[in-house]
């Protein structure tokens, strides 16, 4: 990693200082900020933590040297996890972005391309600055303060979150594999040049490091003091919360159920299940109350058409969307019950306007819906539709399209909040890793609060047995964190690959999907490990060409 990250710390200094405080900048000009200023409290270092905050949702290029425009950083990372799996699915031929190729599998399986470069770069970018503030508060060099502790909390959480993502992405499943051998990724301890780091460590070892972190971040929590932030930046800011929250991902992932369980349960607390009325909002902002972590997107660093809601929100005001709606798995949205309000934010009987709709039956033309027997009836639904979630003129409608992921402002290329986990998360985890210690009541429990203010009419005696319990387990999993990433991470962990052809079709287009529309499942299949780039190969002397995956 030598020769990459060392491009990784020129703008070390950079990005806390546009997201510094105002009196900061009057000080300290851009360009003449000095490690030892960085570090020489804990105010400042706040700043340096500020500004991986903003790094989470910021152009990739403002990050480090070699970033690219198409890339806002966790914007794309979160629901490139969903359409990697085909739950987020596409309706017609675009690749801005290059989102279509991503989807078709043509990105994370080649060693050159932005999605595997710089995912990669950004999450090591991540460990770098954190690395920074763990050595320097570590070293005892400052007087121990609750607001210190509360930033190495924040430094620890962040690094462990980072190698959790490169592990899970760049090597085998931790289930699928032989953790003890399967090459993982690189270890990098250090703050300053060279930057040179091990060769891969095991599967096994990166675990091990997320392990120590997330253990040594919740004990730095205990007794801390937050930087004392309100509203929806407070959960930018990483919390004990968050760090159980993580553990609790890192264990599933693992096996190791009890853990997991046990810190599901911990991240949730303080963070209430939402209401039918929130639910539907269209999780746009942190200030829903099942929020623990997210990014707080100011408007005056927006991305504009790099962000989340360009690539996955159907009210977005974007060519990616315009003309090719997101739509999800007919067959998820036909098992949901009619009793479950979930229901409401799918539309399979939306028109298909689109002419160029994968489908081939775009217009009324082609249209075949008993509830559109003429066109002035046809043209009406699309009218209120419009209407009713703030389309404008160019958007096209297509049968099973979403509207769960709202913007605050539909219709504009407004900036909104990036969710990155949530309490619901914690009662589907609590009750799998229930469910695989053979607990099944035990596991029933775990989802009842959930199950049950999501459908009226939940009833757990519906699932007598571990397997059928698993099956409604993962409806859960699908329905409730639909488009906000899961996918990728849950077909792994269970082993499951790809068919949109099965149980009478997902709704995809075998024409546009090719060789996604039907993918073996991970342990037979290793295109699911993304490729290593080839430029930190050429760069790293600690890796070869043999260490490509």
């Amino acid at each position: 990693m030598k020769s990459n990250l060392k491009y990784i710390l020129v703008v070390l200094f950079a990005i806390p200082i546009l997201s510094c405080q105002e009196d900061f900048l009057e000080r300290t000009p851009t360009d003449a900020i000095s490690s030892a200023d960085a570090l020489a409290s804990a105010e400042n270092m706040q700043l340096v933590l500020n500004g991986i905050h903003r790094g989470l949702y910021s152009q990739s290029q403002t990050v480090f040297p070699g970033g690219n425009t198409a890339r806002a950083n966790n914007h794309y990372w979160v629901p490139m996890g969903d359409n990697l799996t085909g739950d987020l699915i596409h309706s017609a031929n675009a690749n801005n972005l290059s989102w279509r190729s991503v989807m078709q599998w043509n990105e994370h399986t080649q060693e050159t391309s932005l999605t595997s470069s710089l995912l990669w770069y950004h999450r090591y970018n991540i460990i770098l600055h954190a690395n920074l503030l763990i050595n320097e508060i570590e070293s005892g060099s400052l007087t121990e303060t609750a607001r210190l502790r509360n930033i190495l909390g924040q430094a620890y959480t962040y690094r462990a979150y980072a190698y959790l993502s490169l592990v899970q992405h760049y090597a085998k499943g931790y289930l699928i594999g032989n953790p003890s051998t399967d090459p993982g990724v690189p270890l990098l301890f250090s703050s300053e040049s060279p930057f040179t780091s091990q060769p891969r460590s095991t599967v096994q070892e990166i675990y091990d490091q997320i392990e120590s972190d997330l253990n040594s971040a919740i004990t730095a929590f205990q007794d801390s003091e937050g930087p004392g932030v309100g509203g929806a930046a407070a959960k930018a800011q990483l919390s004990i919360n968050a760090a159980y929250g993580l553990l609790a991902r890192w264990a599933l992932s693992k096996g190791d159920w009890q853990t997991a369980a046990d810190a599901a349960v911990a991240a949730r607390e303080g963070f209430p299940l939402l209401s039918e009325d929130e639910w539907k909002s269209g999780f746009n902002t942190n200030n829903l109350s099942e929020v623990i972590w997210g990014s707080n997107v100011i408007a005056t660093e927006t991305t504009f058409f790099r962000s989340y809601f360009y690539l996955a929100s159907n009210t977005f005001n974007g060519s990616q969307i315009r003309n090719n709606p997101k739509i999800a798995d007919r067959r998820l949205v036909d098992a949901i019950p009619e009793t479950d309000y979930r229901k409401d934010v799918f539309l399979p009987d939306a028109p298909n306007t689109n002419t160029s709709a994968a489908n081939g039956n775009g217009g009324f033309s082609n249209n075949t819906n008993p509830l559109y027997p003429t066109e002035e009836e046809f043209d009406a639904a699309v009218d209120s539709i419009k209407a009713v979630y703030g389309l404008v003129a160019g958007h096209n409608l297509h049968p099973y399209m979403q509207f769960k992921l709202k913007q605050a402002n539909p219709g504009t290329i407004d900036p909104d909040d990036v969710i990155y986990m949530r309490s619901s998360e914690m009662y589907l985890i609590e009750a799998e890793a229930e469910l695989m210690m053979d607990n099944l009541t035990d596991a029933k429990e775990a989802l009842r609060p959930l199950a049950e203010a999501r459908d009226s009419s939940w009833d757990s005696d519906d699932y007598p047995n571990a397997e059928s319990f698993f099956d409604h387990l993962k409806f859960q999993w699908k329905l409730e964190m639909w488009g906000e990433g899961f996918g990728y991470t849950n077909h792994i962990r269970w082993d499951e690959g790809v068919d949109h052809a099965a149980d009478g079709g997902s709704g995809a287009s075998e024409v546009l999907y090719q060789q996604s529309y039907q993918i073996e499942r991970p342990s037979l299949n290793d295109d699911w490990i993304f490729k290593i780039p080839q430029a930190e190969i050429d760069a790293n002397p600690n890796l070869g060409s043999g260490d490509q995956n």
